[in-house]
């Protein structure tokens, strides 16, 4: 375990829930099972602590806009150890938006951060679920699971590891295999956390806008408050190793769809999480100044 998370702060309450069709403890830690129409997705829980968001100023092929700052988040919650499959968004929307269709297990892309919405809005109908996209905080912070390197892995990657295109290696290393397309979800290793292809594969929506970030220390982030960008994380089958960083930042208006753009999703926020991101979200916006990107972010790399 980490020595910046806070152990039993915030402890799932209840646990299980009642949405849980199988439930346990592993090296991990929680996980909870949630099943649609016979499809599961498993979710890990994420305790609350703290961590540097962003990338330090010597980090190879960084950009300016991952300014280092210390993040704490306060609750909890339940993560998707995977990203959303294409059986899973058959399961609640009834059809199939994704390119790579051989493997219903393949990461279902081809949506957009409002057709997510739509989604979202669908499995709420499950009792007791609040299924919500993360915050570019919360992402992050899973994504490095208590790590400071460049990736959870370490100081470099290699596609046996991540999805990514391995003719753009990072930091100067070898190339190596560019797949062209998904691989299904969970059959690459996971991080510290439990959680496959934090790195690679799809790009993931967050919940957030698309704004600077801030130097100083900040609790519960909930990204910008102007705008129409929102965020994209991971890196992508399609982009380089560099795009793949823990700390690296992406993003697309709203009803942008790609072949590399889906997401993983988390449960179970509390009406406590909802009122500690107002109140984070009311903070922003009287102390920090935001740029209000419009333009996707994909004109600007690969």
């Amino acid at each position: 375990m980490s020595p910046n998370l806070k152990p039993n702060i915030n402890f799932p309450h209840p646990f299980p829930a009642s949405w849980a069709t199988a439930f346990g403890e592993d090296e991990f830690g929680l996980w909870m099972e949630l099943t649609v129409k016979e499809v599961k997705q498993t979710f890990r829980w994420i305790e609350a602590g703290w961590f540097l968001m962003g990338s330090p100023s010597d980090e190879p092929e960084r950009f300016d806009r991952e300014t280092q700052h210390k993040v704490t988040l306060t609750q909890g919650y339940w993560l998707a150890e995977s990203a959303c499959t294409q059986a899973l968004w058959i399961a609640v929307m009834g059809e199939n938006p994704a390119s790579f269709k051989e493997d219903l297990n393949n990461p279902v892309e081809q949506v957009s951060w409002d057709d997510i919405q739509k989604f979202l809005i669908e499995l709420n109908k499950l009792p007791d679920l609040n299924a919500y996209l993360p915050s570019e905080a919360e992402w992050e912070y899973a994504c490095r699971a208590g790590t400071t390197t460049p990736f959870s892995f370490g100081d470099n990657i290699t596609p046996e590891q991540v999805n990514y295109d391995g003719n753009y290696p990072y930091n100067n290393a070898e190339k190596g295999l560019y797949r062209k397309k998904t691989v299904p979800v969970k059959s690459l290793p996971p991080n510290d956390w439990g959680l496959y292809e934090m790195h690679g594969n799809v790009w993931e929506w967050c919940d957030d806008r698309y704004g600077d970030y801030s130097s100083e220390p900040v609790t519960n982030p909930t990204g910008a408050t102007d705008g129409t960008s929102r965020v994209l994380r991971g890196g992508t089958w399609h982009y380089y190793a560099r795009d793949a960083r823990s700390a690296f930042r992406y993003y697309g208006t709203p009803d942008n769809r790609s072949y590399y753009f889906g997401f993983r999703f988390a449960l179970g926020q509390t009406e406590a999480v909802k009122q500690a991101r107002t109140v984070a979200t009311d903070r922003q916006a009287v102390a920090q100044t935001v740029s209000g990107d419009d333009a996707s972010g994909q004109d600007d790399y690969k």
